[in-house]
């Protein structure tokens, strides 16, 4: 079996060799993390370079630009049989990989609790799943995501009915793929924090209710939440009457 950590990176220069260190120190000899950057401009690739193990993969995304697209890139390109999803500032805790591992045996989709904290690793919440109550279900979701892409790991039955992933970009990966999991089998959150989720000056998510969690207008935070659904019904609906030619959804 083989595990591929896909992970994206832009600018993250200050917390990217900490990140991958901690990933290196617990996957296998035959796994891989695909690192897609979008662009840096600072010395991340540098940094990666310096690293110099076999089982980093460079990528940089020649593609549309952005969180979600960068991601994408990379998920393109896993061949692992598992597949976790890393960011570029937060690290791994010990006992993450075997702990997830072992926990999809029996299930699709795990997301793993996280410990919140500064910049500087500093605990200002000792549980991330207390912030949302996170858990699963599909409008309990679509209404406040809890599925971050940082703790998820899935198998590839799950990307592989993810993926050609919406053409709308209002649609965020990490919940596209929490949802298509519920769909097609079995999602499990683990209270148990595997992973130190960095909040610093450039972190991409953030944190928050519905009304808070962007300064995106109410109109457009509805919107996007009415095309993942739409989205999701037009892939839910023909796999549960057993249709298997996908090429006709998820092109909202």
């Amino acid at each position: 079996m083989k595990v591929s950590v896909c992970l994206a990176t832009y600018n993250g220069e200050k917390f990217i060799s900490e990140q991958i260190t901690s990933i290196l120190q617990q996957i296998g000899q035959n796994d891989e993390i695909i690192v897609s950057d979008d662009g840096s401009i600072d010395n991340t690739l540098e940094i990666i370079k310096n690293i110099n193990d076999y089982r980093i993969k460079v990528l940089i995304n020649r593609g549309e630009k952005g969180y979600t697209p960068n991601f994408q890139n990379a998920l393109k390109e896993a061949v692992g049989d598992i597949i976790f999803i890393s960011d570029q500032d937060d690290v791994w805790l010990p006992g993450k990989y075997t702990a997830v591992l072992e926990n999809l045996k029996f299930n699709d989709l795990v997301v793993t609790n996280s410990i919140v904290t500064d910049e500087f690793l500093n605990v200002t919440n000792p549980s991330f799943f207390t912030i949302y109550n996170s858990g699963t279900g599909v409008f309990k979701n679509l209404i406040c995501s809890t599925y971050y892409g940082c703790c998820m790991a899935f198998n590839r039955r799950v990307l592989n009915f993810s993926m050609p992933f919406p053409k709308n970009k209002e649609v965020a990966i990490d919940l596209w793929l929490g949802l298509v999991a519920e769909v097609v089998g079995k999602v499990n959150f683990i209270e148990e924090p595997y992973l130190l989720y960095r909040r610093s000056s450039n972190t991409v998510t953030q944190l928050g209710s519905l009304l808070t969690r962007s300064d995106r207008s109410l109109y457009k935070k509805l919107y996007k939440r009415w095309v993942t659904f739409i989205n999701l019904l037009k892939f839910g609906i023909p796999y549960k009457l057993g249709i298997q030619n996908k090429s006709y959804i998820k092109n909202i």
